[in-house]
């Protein structure tokens, strides 16, 4: 069984954990060990917490962040596409303006739902 082929991955991941680990252990080795009641404290804010950290959100913060990130994903759609674009020809081009056309109509339907208005 040779392994030879797999020597640079190993010394890739070696050295990837070295960089995530050592600067962590040269911190708490050399690092000041002075604790006091403002440092080990919970911070929000500049004021102490008040409410549990886990309070109910309201249904809208939850479907306003998936909106965002469905909308925000079809940017990873459209680089790729903009740089290729001269190599996938009239083809491509028209697949992208009906992806496009679907997400114009779900975002007109969002719209038109309310589920953008923010109460």
């Amino acid at each position: 069984m040779n392994l030879e082929p797999y020597l640079p991955i190993i010394l890739f991941i070696l050295v990837a954990v070295g960089v995530g680990v050592a600067p962590q252990i040269l911190g708490f080795l050399a690092g000041p060990h002075r604790p006091d009641a403002a440092k080990n404290s919970p911070y929000e804010c500049g004021f102490e917490a008040f409410e549990d950290a886990r309070m109910k959100f309201d249904v809208r913060y939850y479907l306003v962040a998936i909106l965002f990130i469905l909308f925000d994903l079809e940017i990873a759609f459209l680089f790729p596409w903009a740089v290729s674009l001269r190599e996938i020809g009239p083809a491509g081009f028209w697949a992208m303006m009906i992806f496009l056309g679907i997400l114009v109509v779900g975002f007109a339907y969002e719209w038109k739902k309310g589920a953008l208005d923010w109460e």
